[in-house]
C-alpha cells in the first residue's frame, strides 16, 4: 500500500497531461502480466485468468497498479472537468468490474437482454437511419431521439470505445451502457446541461451501481448555482432515484426495435416515471 501511495504521489502532478500517464502504462503493459476475465459461455459467469495480450479489438492490457494510476488520474480530471468524456470513460472502466458483472448477469437472465448479448447491436451513425427516424410521427421514441441529437448537436459516434475492461463480455456491457446514455436523456426528458446530466447520473447510479455514475451524481452538483441546486435536490433527485429503483434494467431493452413506439408507452414499459417540469 505504501508503495502504491508513493507511485500515485509521483504521478498526480502529471495528471493534467494524461497522455503521458497513459503512455507509460501502455509501455509497461507490454512487459507485464495482467488479470482479465475470459470470454464467458451462455451459462457461466466471467472468470478472471492471466494473460498479456489484447482480448478484443482496441483492448489495452494493464496491471492492477496501472489501473490504480489510471483511476486516480481519470478521477481527478473528471472532477476537474466533467465534460472530459474520455476521462469519465476511463474511470468507468477501471472501477466498474463488480457492477458490470452484475449487469451482465441481469442481461443474461433476461430474454431480451440475452438476445442483446448474443447479437451485440451497436448504436452508431452507420447503424442508424436518421432520415427515417426524423420522418417518424411526433412523440415516437425514434423521432424524439433524432430531435435530441439534432437539438444538442451530438452524435452517437462520440462514445469512446472500451479499452481497459479485461473481459470481452463485460467490455460490450460497458459499450452498450455508453451508447444508450443518450437514449436515457430522451426517455428521461433531460437536457445535456450540467443539471440534466447530474439528474441522468442519479438515475443511472441507482440503475447500474457503477462507481463512475455514483461519483458524477454526488460531485456533479458542486458546479450548480443555488437555484439549480434547489431544483435538483427538491425535484430531480427524488424523481431520478424513484425512477431508477422502479425501472427494469435499462440494458435489457432492444431500443433499436422500439423506434416506432411512443416515448410515453416505452417509459411505462420500462418503469420510468414522467419527468418533472424544470424551468432552469
Amino acid at each position: 500500500m505504501v508503495f502504491l501511495l508513493r507511485r500515485a504521489q509521483k504521478v498526480l502532478p502529471c495528471v493534467r497531461n494524461f497522455r503521458k500517464v497513459l503512455g507509460s502504462c501502455l509501455v509497461a503493459g507490454k512487459r507485464c502480466q495482467l488479470c482479465h476475465t475470459s470470454q464467458a459461455s451462455a451459462t457461466d459467469s466471467p472468470v478472471r485468468e492471466e494473460a498479456s495480450y489484447p482480448l478484443y479489438p482496441g483492448h489495452i492490457p494493464t496491471t492492477p497498479l496501472q489501473k490504480a494510476l489510471l483511476t486516480v488520474g481519470s478521477a481527478f480530471m473528471a472532477l476537474y472537468d466533467p465534460y472530459r468524456h474520455d476521462m469519465v470513460a476511463v474511470l468507468g472502466e477501471t472501477t466498474g468490474y463488480l457492477a458490470l458483472q452484475k449487469l451482465w448477469e441481469r442481461m443474461r437472465n433476461d430474454p431480451e437482454g440475452h438476445r442483446i448479448l448474443q447479437e451485440r447491436p451497436r448504436i452508431r451513425l452507420s447503424t442508424l437511419d436518421l432520415t427515417g427516424l426524423r420522418a417518424l410521427p411526433e412523440g415516437t421514441f425514434g423521432r424524439e431521439y433524432a430531435r435530441f441529437l439534432d437539438d444538442n448537436k451530438v452524435s452517437p459516434d462520440t462514445r469512446m470505445p472500451t479499452k481497459f475492461v479485461d473481459d470481452e463480455e463485460l467490455a460490450y456491457v460497458v459499450q452498450r451502457y455508453r451508447e444508450v446514455h443518450d437514449l436515457m436523456h430522451t426517455l428521461l426528458g433531460m437536457p445535456t446541461n450540467m443539471l440534466g446530466e447530474v439528474a441522468v447520473k442519479w438515475f443511472e447510479a441507482v440503475q447500474t451501481g457503477l462507481p463512475m455514475c455514483i461519483l458524477g451524481a454526488v460531485f456533479g452538483p458542486v458546479r450548480l448555482n443555488t437555484r439549480k441546486l434547489y431544483v435538483l435536490t427538491t425535484d430531480l433527485i427524488p424523481w431520478a432515484v424513484q425512477s431508477g429503483s422502479n425501472a427494469s434494467c435499462i440494458l435489457n431493452f432492444y431500443y433499436e426495435n422500439r423506434w416506432e413506439q411512443t416515448v410515453e408507452s416505452l417509459r411505462k414499459e420500462i418503469g420510468i416515471l414522467p419527468p418533472p417540469a424544470i424551468g432552469v
